[in-house]
């Protein structure tokens, strides 16, 4: 794993960005795996742009996300389907067959969440996945003691992230689903590279125990440390409480990778 801390929080999603169009360039049938939240707006609103004015082709790609509400259609305004289709889909040039979430309308969702692991595995698995961090430290909708080794399944939410996902139902916690399905963490951990995109000054905590605490299943982000290529991008105010800032600003300065980004 490596952080790299960047001043603000359009600084740190510009740099995502840039690293996900560059990877895009360099395989044009990406494997792509997506996330939702506020926080990945600024990072579509990049990718946009960068289609928009240099030509970022979506055309060969092909997206999973990690996870959609139980019992929302996608037609529902406030689905990860509606959601996406507006953030990014329909402002880049991607062929909608080929972009996945899991059904939150099925008839029996043991069956969904094997069918969406095998999608994932005929193509060849995810090569680049995008990742949130909720304050509970889950990954996905992987709420805490959910097992590190764990699969697409269905998963009860906490009523921490139904408050932290309230904004996007008018504010109402009550109106948030109480069930989703979601990639699990092994799940995850299978993707060849993962980046990780935390920003604001709420998040310092929870991104402290996840970047430099003990690996638990309590904080599922915490397992991203086993990752053998895991990058973490945050801003300042949610590198605040991180020990290792000094070594991590040299990480960025140095290491040949990140020259360009620079």
């Amino acid at each position: 794993m490596e952080v790299i801390i960047r001043p603000t929080e359009a600084a740190a999603a510009t740099l995502v960005a840039r690293v996900i169009g560059r990877e895009l360039q360099a395989r044009p049938q990406l494997v792509l795996g997506l996330a939702t939240g506020r926080t990945m707006e600024k990072v579509y609103d990049e990718l946009a742009r960068e289609h928009r004015e240099a030509g970022l082709d979506f055309s060969l790609c092909r997206t999973f996300n990690l996870d959609e509400y139980i019992g929302l259609p996608v037609t529902d305004s406030h689905s990860y389907r509606h959601y996406m289709n507006a953030q990014l889909f329909q402002r880049v040039n991607i062929d909608r067959r080929n972009t996945h979430l899991p059904n939150g309308m099925a008839t029996d969702f043991r069956a969904e969440c094997a069918h969406y692991e095998t999608e994932i595995r005929d193509c060849g698995g995810i090569d680049l996945q995008l990742l949130g961090i909720g304050r509970s430290g889950h990954i996905g909708f992987n709420e805490p003691l959910s097992a590190l080794r764990s699969r697409t399944r269905e998963k009860a939410l906490t009523p921490m992230t139904a408050e932290q996902n309230a904004s996007m139902f008018g504010g109402d916690a009550s109106k948030v689903p109480r069930r989703a399905i979601t990639m699990g963490v092994g799940t995850i951990l299978e993707a060849h590279r993962i980046i990780v995109l935390v920003t604001g000054v709420e998040k310092a905590d929870i991104v402290a125990k996840a970047v430099e605490g003990p690996i638990t299943s309590m904080v599922t982000a915490s397992g991203l440390q086993l990752h053998p290529h895991c990058t973490v991008v945050v801003d300042e105010a949610a590198a605040g409480k991180l020990k290792g800032t000094e070594y991590y600003r040299w990480i960025f300065d140095n290491e040949p990778e990140w020259q360009s980004f620079r």
